[in-house]
């Protein structure tokens, strides 16, 4: 009844005044009255019908016409709805802009596709993982552009649940697993992922459980295979039995040693990130890198030892210690006889800076990136001779990491190596006294 109510009003006030006129004048008065009455109101009402289709034409961004009466009313309520909508309208184009904003940032890559598999959008990490563009490949199939047999066979059984394994399309050495999703009534979404970095993980993992098996098996093969022949001989002979324990223990010290790396690493990996804040004696710790070097040597290298700075390192010692003493044992182990090892401390651009520089066979560029994984070996028939356990520089790099520091290997095949532990400034302690750098043979 809220809205009748004014024309009905209106319509009763006009038949009201003609009937007065037709008491009072005659029924041509009274009808003629009505008649002029009921014209106006007609021309009003399509006047006010223009005003809003005006209004509508023009999108109903400005202001609403004003009136008075039901057209006021209508033009306040239509106004007040515009203004519902448009701000649902701007809600809306900010949720789609924060979505859009989203995904983009999102590192994995993202395409819509319709029912028919051809791409609607993709993300900024689509383009990257599969080389599609945004704007050149809209509408475009998608097996179209990745042309591997096991993608399209995927992307035909619509298995929501399965996920596939492929190379990029883009860069054959990036692995990547996609996966559909459904979307919206008839869309997809199809969810690309790097897994490169998962895939190497698992294959060092893979490679790890079969080093250590086969770093185990073969010692205890043979202190299982001269046990077996102890326990068959009726009345050995003291020399062979020597000969025997001697082999014996020194393949049960190789294992010992193994099993010693395997748990430092255990315990460098899950302990906490923070390390001891202890003031390192680094010119004293590289006079007993040098004595510890020299007792490995037994006369076979020239060990020089330069320490160019008096400043100490904040760190661990029990950890700095070991990660130093591996690499003073990997310079002597690979430096043949009558080679040199130099043991050095210097600071270079305002970083401390420990290195052992060998004169020994070198490594191939090919092979310096891959030296810190574990069990690793440029020669392992030549590792295993020098009785390294192919963990040392794997847990240099983890005690190096823990300190901020890094490992910097620089090496010449023929000529020699050198290995450095960078530190980060903040871990310089700055010396007391001043002293003049000193290069010294330890004898």
């Amino acid at each position: 009844m809220g809205f009748w109510w004014r024309p009905l009003i209106t319509l009763f006030v006009i038949a009201l005044i003609a009937l007065m006129l037709w008491a009072g004048g005659g029924q041509f008065l009274a009808f003629k009255f009505a008649v002029v009455a009921l014209l106006v109101y007609l021309v009003r009402q399509l006047w006010q019908e223009n005003r809003l289709v005006r209004w509508l034409e023009q999108g109903g961004d400005k202001p609403a016409p004003s009136d008075i009466g039901v057209w006021g009313d209508i033009f306040y309520r239509l106004e007040k709805l515009q203004k519902r909508r448009s701000q649902s309208q701007s809600e809306l184009v900010t949720a789609l802009c924060r979505f859009q904003h989203a995904a983009e940032a999102v590192p994995d890559g993202i395409v819509i596709l319709n029912g028919q598999d051809r791409i609607e959008w993709c993300n900024p990490a689509s383009r990257r993982l599969l080389g599609l563009g945004a704007e050149r490949d809209r509408g475009q199939y998608i097996h179209y552009l990745i042309r591997q047999s096991d993608f399209v066979d995927f992307l035909n059984a619509r298995d929501y649940s399965r996920q596939l394994n492929i190379n990029s399309p883009a860069n054959r050495d990036i692995k990547l697993m996609v996966q559909l999703v459904p979307f919206g009534a008839e869309q997809k979404l199809l969810m690309v992922r790097d897994v490169t970095e998962l895939e190497r993980v698992d294959a060092m993992r893979r490679d790890f459980v079969a080093n250590v098996s086969h770093e185990l098996r073969t010692p205890l093969t043979v202190v299982g295979g001269f046990v077996e022949t102890l326990n068959d001989m009726d009345k050995p002979a003291d020399a062979d039995l020597k000969h025997y324990f001697g082999i014996m223990i020194n393949h049960t010290r190789r294992m010992q040693r193994l099993l010693d790396d395997l748990l430092t690493l255990s315990r460098l990996e899950s302990s906490p990130n923070t390390v001891a804040e202890e003031q390192v004696h680094m010119p004293e710790l590289m006079r007993e890198l040098a004595r510890e070097a020299e007792s490995l040597s037994r006369g076979r290298h020239a060990i020089r030892l330069a320490i160019d700075s008096q400043d100490w390192l904040s760190g661990s010692l029990q950890e700095l210690q070991s990660a130093f003493s591996n690499l003073v044992s990997n310079a002597v182990r690979y430096t043949p006889d009558g080679g040199e090892i130099t043991l050095r401390w210097f600071g270079q651009n305002g970083h401390p800076v420990f290195a052992v520089t060998d004169t020994g066979e070198g490594i191939a560029s090919e092979h310096i990136p891959r030296l810190t994984e574990r069990f690793y070996r440029v020669d392992r028939s030549r590792s295993r001779e020098t009785g390294g356990t192919g963990l040392g520089l794997a847990i240099v790099k983890h005690i190096l990491t823990r300190h901020k520091a890094r490992l910097d290997i620089q090496s010449t095949p023929g000529k020699g190596s050198t290995f450095s532990a960078i530190f980060p400034p903040e871990r310089l302690i700055p010396a007391q006294t001043e002293q003049k750098p000193r290069l010294s043979l330890v004898k």
